[in-house]
């Protein structure tokens, strides 16, 4: 039995376009640090202009590259089965247009969104009423009630995102956040499973 070497790959890296990947970019290694030295710089893989933006490596063409070039080693995997290389692509300028008129069109949107719900459960009628039952009068515009809680409902839009513009208020993800992790699992998964290289060799579907 050979000496023992264990490999953890990374889950998710950012490359350059065509860059050669070593063993060190896509895994930790843990080694004797002669062989890890030596093991680092291994060649794994070269990015190619058809690879488009995403690149999945699979823990048995690693562990079989490495089994090839030092048959006297034992690799033992650990953590993630592949990684996943996003292929760095330069980011367009945002056109100031396109800009403004995605953030009026969601600005309109969520303010509709939000009128449509309070006359949906009739909110002023509500209010109206509640100022009824604590004063005793009528008023069709209970300003008391009604600004105190339009700034408690965009506090509450706050709280709620955890987001004050980039600023987080806590450590605590926002629910926003959390879907957005979901996604991004669902999508690695998709990604793993319709990208991995072995899965193209073998025609997998």
């Amino acid at each position: 039995m050979g000496e023992q070497v264990y490999i953890r790959l990374r889950h998710k890296i950012k490359i350059p376009k065509e860059k050669k990947l070593l063993l060190k970019d896509i895994a930790f290694i843990t080694a004797n640090n002669h062989w890890r030295k030596l093991l680092e710089n291994t060649f794994i893989y070269q990015v190619k202009k058809d690879d488009k933006n995403i690149v999945v490596l699979d823990i048995y063409s690693v562990i079989q590259i490495l089994g090839n070039q030092h048959p006297n080693l034992e690799f033992q995997s650990i953590g993630p089965n592949q990684t996943i290389a996003y292929i760095d692509v330069s980011p367009k300028k945002p056109r100031l247009f396109i800009v403004g008129f995605i953030w009026l069109l969601l600005f309109i949107g969520s303010g509709m969104a939000i009128m449509n719900f309070h006359y949906d459960v009739s909110m002023q009628e509500v209010q109206q009423h509640l100022h009824y039952l604590l004063t005793g009068k009528s008023n069709p515009y209970p300003l008391w009630l009604q600004i105190p809680y339009s700034i408690g409902l965009g506090l509450g839009m706050i709280l709620f995102f955890n987001h004050v513009f980039k600023k987080r208020i806590n450590e605590e993800p926002s629910p926003l956040e959390v879907e957005i992790h979901k996604y991004q699992q669902e999508l690695d998964n998709y990604v793993i499973l319709h990208e991995n290289q072995m899965s193209k060799n073998d025609d997998y579907d």
